[in-house]
């Protein structure tokens, strides 16, 4: 994305609806953290409302410079991130990367630098969004399902614990709900 699109997503992301934040703080956000444990890193923390949510010992990263500087306003723990996460080896209990794998093209890097910050027997969750979700978006460019998760979570650095789905695993939902999405839980090995 160019500086343009960022300051753009930005924007969008300020924009969320009251209903929707309803949703994330009522019934997303208390799945996605009784999944995660300890110090927890959110990677594409966007404008911080995960942050807020989970509190005391949940930090972000994002490559997003005004979404930084709009977190840091709200006293937010975030730093900007490209490439190498800016955090030291080992040092996260949990990690949660909701609704970005799909936004990376080659998410190799991205996996590796996970298993780095991450302790051992650390949880990794990460969320996609459903078909609905994905064509909405015109900067996704890879649609996942659990195998295609399996497949791009290296099995050599962690294994995989569950799937779910928000609300609730259906095919009808995943065709016409945006806001449906797919979550893997893994351990690092």
């Amino acid at each position: 994305m160019n500086e343009t699109d960022l300051l753009k997503y930005s924007n969008y992301l300020k924009k969320r609806n009251f209903k929707g934040l309803l949703y994330r703080k009522y019934f997303l956000y208390p799945i996605i953290s009784k999944n995660l444990k300890g110090k927890c890193l959110d990677i594409g923390c966007g404008i911080g409302d995960f942050l807020k949510f989970r509190g005391k010992n949940t930090f972000g990263v994002d490559i997003n410079k005004n979404t930084i500087e709009y977190c840091l306003t709200q006293k937010l723990n975030v730093k900007f991130y490209r490439d190498i996460i800016p955090h030291k080896n080992e040092e996260f209990d949990s990690i949660v990367l909701d609704n970005v794998l799909e936004h990376i093209e080659k998410p190799n890097l991205l996996i590796e630098e996970m298993h780095r910050v991450l302790k051992n027997n650390g949880k990794l969750l990460i969320g996609v969004p459903g078909l609905k979700g994905f064509e909405f978006d015109s900067d996704h460019k890879k649609f996942y399902d659990e195998m295609s998760m399996l497949d791009v979570i290296s099995k050599s650095l962690f294994k995989d614990i569950k799937f779910f789905y928000t609300p609730f695993k259906s095919n009808f939902l995943n065709k016409y709900l945006k806001q449906y999405c797919l979550y893997g839980l893994f351990e690092k090995k």
